[in-house]
């Protein structure tokens, strides 16, 4: 038997520190567990943190990916009986990022002054979002936290898969169609003025499809740059105005009413909003906080204006339901469902069931929508140089047709 030191937090958030007789830190850690006490340190006399040896690492923001696997490295050390202070040492060593090293490395010193987990990651709003933080509380609270780590791992690995395959959904559209863009380009630049020389030789009437490419080719030669300028232009111009409370209210409306993408993007935002609202249910947060908590993580401002609306409503005494149908961004089944959830009281499970109904929901969209782009923007790709092709091959069937 060793004696140990510790620096442990109860369930109502204060700080214990003491010792205790065990067999290793692991066992110490289980032991203040058993008593009800969060341990941050266990070490052998003196409290301290362990060197670390610097190193570079790389550069890059703080992204989904990295969050997942810190969410479930942390509840694995946290269940193993390892004191959070050690974890967040282990974490803050091995992770590759800099800022996010950085981030783990404050949070470090917070807590081993004394600073709760919940307020030291809560300073670190980049990283750590309201929800995550929400979530950490609620596990400090109840004494749960390897458990609610757990649920904020397969939460966010669950947010992570469906942002996978909406990407993926996209990528080949928009990949196809760049390099039709610049296809075409070449094509009226480069190979239309070619012909055209060629044509003015001849004293033939051209047709009126070829008129057409060469008007287009003109146009793109003598004014190119002026093209380039306007693009960006109005790049720079919609990317302001969308930063614009109207402007984002306007373009999240229309990315939710566009065809084909449209249908996919709404239902991604209805299983994002079930299952952050099941996952705070089930950790105890009270419905107000966590549909605070839902809309600011929304996405969407037309998701987030309904969902405030419904928090708004819910505090004058009426249900989930009722706004939540009156806002019309959710089908009638979601909003029949919450409210037998509601009636029932297993809202946190009506919640869980629709998100798996709509995750799964996503998972065919993609793959009918990845099946359905690909020979639509190849038979595009295929009119459009068809066309330009053709154009310029017509006036020779004529010119040859005048030789005879």
């Amino acid at each position: 038997m060793a004696i140990f030191s510790y620096v442990a937090r109860n369930s109502q958030g204060k700080t214990i520190t003491g010792t205790i007789d065990a067999l290793s830190e692991q066992a110490a850690a289980k032991t203040l567990r058993e008593q009800g006490l969060t341990p941050t340190t266990v070490r052998t006399g003196t409290v301290g943190v362990v060197t670390r040896r610097k190193k570079k690492g790389k550069r890059g923001r703080v992204r989904l990916e990295d969050m997942v696997v810190i969410s479930r490295q942390m509840a694995t050390m946290v269940k193993a009986g390892l004191p959070i202070l050690e974890g967040l040492n282990i974490l803050s060593e091995q992770v590759e990022k800099r800022a996010l090293k950085a981030i783990l490395g404050t949070v470090e010193k917070d807590v081993q002054g004394g600073t709760n987990l919940t307020d030291s990651l809560a300073k670190h709003p980049k990283a750590f979002d309201q929800f995550f933080v929400s979530m950490v509380r609620a596990g400090e609270a109840s004494g749960a936290l390897d458990s609610i780590l757990e649920q904020i791992a397969g939460y966010l690995e669950k947010v992570l898969s469906i942002q996978r395959k909406v990407k993926s959904a996209l990528m080949y559209p928009a990949a196809v169609s760049t390099v039709a863009v610049c296809i075409t380009t070449f094509l009226l630049i480069k190979v239309v003025p070619v012909f055209q020389d060629i044509f003015a030789g001849f004293d033939v009437k051209l047709p009126i499809p070829t008129l057409i490419v060469i008007t287009v080719s003109q146009f793109m030669q003598t004014n190119y740059i002026k093209f380039i300028v306007i693009v960006v232009g109005l790049y720079f111009v919609i990317t302001y105005w969308g930063k614009t409370k109207m402007g984002r209210y306007r373009i999240d409306s229309f990315k939710l009413r566009v065809p084909v993408f449209g249908p996919l993007l709404r239902k991604v935002a209805i299983a994002k909003f079930t299952r952050t609202l099941s996952t705070l249910i089930r950790c105890g947060v009270n419905i107000l906080t966590a549909l605070d908590i839902v809309a600011k993580t929304a996405g969407n401002v037309v998701i987030e204006e309904a969902v405030y609306k419904t928090k708004f409503s819910i505090q004058g005494g009426e249900s989930l339901a009722k706004p939540l149908a009156e806002s019309e961004v959710f089908p009638p089944m979601v909003t029949r469902m919450i409210d037998v959830g509601e009636r029932t009281g297993a809202l946190e499970s009506m919640l869980s069931k629709i998100a798996d109904f709509y995750e799964d929901q996503v998972d065919a969209a993609v793959a009918g929508l990845t099946s359905l782009i690909e020979p639509l923007l190849i038979v595009f790709l295929g009119l459009v140089v068809g066309f330009i092709v053709i154009s310029m091959f017509l006036p020779m069937f004529k010119m040859v047709q005048a030789i005879q």
